[in-house]
């Protein structure tokens, strides 16, 4: 499934539509824009930073596109498939919060050790900063990566071992509304 710029099959809709919050005319519709914009059928990773820097004009979201391609990138094959995007759009822009939570684990547990590191994070949060550019005043007690995730860590980090495991993250996630916050507007980025 994207390997032809051919329809999809019924039987490709068909399982689609169970593993997405797409409905058939939708899977239809973004398929076809799909193979507009990849007439290949695969999304490479140089295309996915341009869409990007679409959005982050005024900073450099080469790093963080790069994190977040390989999260949609499920086989590791160094390009994504039409059922990779679609299943992490459906789930980055229609998912339940557990989904995105989930979804948003993997992309900060970079070596997929099933934790977050203290480094782990805080490469993620400095390509996002390096994305956002001068454009976002940031708080004092925020304004550098390892700011940030100083604050994260002291905040969901309950057994003080310097990991965050999906619990924790889960769990501090939903009490800290920023994040929460954060996932919601990434909707229409990701």
């Amino acid at each position: 499934m994207g390997k032809s710029n051919s329809k999809l099959s019924n039987e490709e809709i068909s399982e689609l539509m169970t593993e997405t919050h797409f409905d058939r005319k939708e899977l239809h519709q973004w398929h076809k824009g799909f193979i507009r914009d990849c007439p290949s059928g695969l999304l490479r990773r140089d295309e996915f930073q341009k869409i990007y820097k679409q959005f982050f004009p005024f900073g450099d979201p080469s790093t963080f596109s790069d994190f977040i391609f390989n999260v949609f990138d499920t086989n590791g094959n160094d390009q994504i498939e039409f059922k990779e995007f679609i299943i992490a759009l459906s789930i980055t822009s229609r998912g339940e919060v557990e989904e995105k939570l989930k979804w948003a684990f993997k992309l900060y547990d970079l070596d997929g050790d099933g934790k977050i590191s203290r480094d782990e994070m805080c490469r993620i949060v400095a390509a996002i900063y390096k994305m956002v550019g001068s454009v976002v005043q940031l708080p004092l007690d925020e304004d550098t990566p390892e700011k940030r995730v100083d604050k994260i860590f002291s905040l969901m980090d309950k057994d003080d071992d310097g990991y965050l495991t999906m619990e924790e993250f889960k769990e501090g996630s939903k009490n800290d509304p920023s994040i929460i916050q954060a996932l919601s507007l990434c909707d229409g980025l990701v």
